[in-house]
């Protein structure tokens, strides 16, 4: 039996980034795995699917021919697609292996990582049992960190078979690029997957929205955006349509589905990717033997600091990332495990404010949200200005030959006029989101901002001129060009 300063369950960003930050504090850490190390967000998450995204949007670029220019006898291999975004999964792998042997327990130093091969479950709040190859450990702790991550959400009655039908994790056991694909499910990895197929030009691509519209939890001219973008790159969106049955026949899937007008449609497809969200995983961790009870979604309840409650009061057990119940985000996860550690050694500082994360979502181009939309404060009865800009008027996107995209800015409808939330699409919208999540996070005023010199030309003076357009100040203006600018406001008595 050993005993850690930190056992951790799952070595993804949370857990991962917990270890390191346990070092940091001279904590001897233990990291179990049973799987991938760096979890789902390197082999069958965010790192796999975002370089299959960029191969796919290389691609898409070097097919054009509106500029000028045109590639000969372009063609793509999807053994070597697949072959190169193995190579990056396994180059960020050997980065953290790297980091991990170099403050491994057997040097002479203050703290260290062991990383520890194999599957947990506790004995008790203070033990757990660890499944290796090479038999069982029990391994204790002071503190233990549950940085178990999540699985893709099952599809009932329809079981994968990592063959002709998938999850996402399943997309690097394909052979080669499928003639036909159901995509099913709309909302971010669905519609991300759906524009990496199309962005390749070699599939035919049918997205499965039982909604009337794709990304139904964004504003709906967000969503409208998306979806038109996806039809325009190919994809066929079957709006308000439920899935009956799909049957297995020797060369291809038979597939049925059910529109909300009554009418039904068969289709011919050579594989269905499952992509309805992802759930918790800590069933295996058997919690009951800690004294820990998930909530129905599988999840654990935490207070600011990532404690797990039990009878309402912190342990010193914690959990971080998905299992947690918050944003299944990267950043999320990451930021909470270090969260907790600084916690564990009395150095915990100012708790996580999960009201203004900045998200991007891989489309064709991306699109990238930071803070509000306008149903988040509706439902809150917050009254807002909301103001859009067109990237056709930015000087920077029209020179980029790339103006299909937008900024929309959201302020409050007050005296103050403070940030509340943006959705941006076009070129380097990844990158300048981050400033407007500052602003918000300063609660800055539309005054304070337009204070501030915007380089030119840049993309982000877009941001200017839409802000500039809620004080009526903007050089191009909505009554001249009524389809690109606009400004609409909004109070809970309306």
């Amino acid at each position: 039996m050993k005993h850690y300063d930190l056992v951790i369950i799952g070595s993804g960003p949370a857990g991962f980034s917990a270890a390191v930050r346990g070092v940091d504090f001279g904590m001897n850490v233990c990291l179990i795995e049973g799987g991938h190390l760096g979890g789902a967000g390197i082999m069958h998450g965010a790192l796999t699917s975002k370089t299959m995204y960029e191969l796919s949007l290389d691609y898409s670029i070097a097919a054009r021919v509106d500029r000028g220019y045109r590639a000969g006898a372009l063609t793509v291999d999807y053994h070597q697609v697949r072959n190169t975004v193995i190579q990056a999964a396994k180059e960020k792998q050997y980065q953290m292996r790297s980091q991990i042997e170099t403050f491994a327990r057997t040097k002479p130093q203050k703290g260290g990582i062991t990383l520890m091969q194999g599957w947990a479950s506790f004995i008790n709040d203070r033990s757990m049992r660890v499944a290796t190859q090479d038999g069982e450990e029990v391994v204790t702790g002071t503190n233990f960190l549950i940085a178990t991550g999540s699985k893709p959400r099952e599809y009932p009655g329809l079981e994968p078979d990592g063959v002709r039908i998938i999850d996402s994790n399943g997309i690097l056991s394909l052979k080669d690029f499928p003639e036909r694909i159901l995509i099913i499910g709309s909302g971010i990895i669905g519609c991300e997957f759906a524009t990496i197929f199309s962005n390749f030009k070699q599939t035919e691509v049918h997205l499965l929205d039982r909604a009337n519209r794709v990304l139904p939890y964004e504003d709906d001219d967000v969503s409208d955006y998306v979806a038109e973008n996806l039809t325009g790159n190919g994809v066929t969106i079957h709006h308000t349509a439920q899935l009956r049955t799909i049957r297995k026949l020797p060369d291809y899937l038979e597939v049925i589905l059910d529109y909300a007008d009554g009418h039904s449609k068969v289709l011919e497809v050579d594989v269905a990717l499952i992509s309805i969200g992802r759930v918790s995983t800590i069933e295996a961790l058997k919690p009951e033997n800690a004294g820990l009870i998930p909530t129905e979604r599988g999840t654990l309840t935490i207070n600011d600091n990532c404690q797990v409650l039990k009878n309402g009061k912190p342990s010193h057990i914690y959990a971080a990332g998905d299992v947690s119940g918050h944003s299944q985000l990267y950043s999320v996860a990451e930021l909470q495990g270090r969260k907790a550690v600084e916690k564990m050694v009395g150095k915990a500082g100012y708790p996580l404010d999960y009201s203004h994360m900045s998200t991007l979502m891989f489309f064709k181009p991306e699109v990238a949200a930071v803070g509000a939309n306008e149903k988040m404060l509706q439902k809150k009865g917050i009254a807002y200005k909301a103001a859009y800009y067109s990237n056709k008027l930015i000087n920077r996107a029209i020179a980029m030959r790339s103006t299909v995209g937008f900024i929309k800015i959201l302020v409050s409808n007050d005296d103050n006029q403070r940030i509340l939330g943006m959705r941006a699409s076009g070129p380097q919208a990844s990158a300048y989101i981050v400033s407007v999540a500052h602003l918000i996070n300063q609660g800055d005023s539309l005054r304070e901002v337009l204070k501030i010199f915007y380089p030119h030309p840049s993309v982000a003076e877009g941001i200017q001129e839409c802000l500039r357009t809620i004080g009526e100040r903007s050089i191009y203006k909505p009554q001249a060009f009524p389809d690109d600018i606009y400004i609409r406001a909004w109070k809970p008595e309306e």
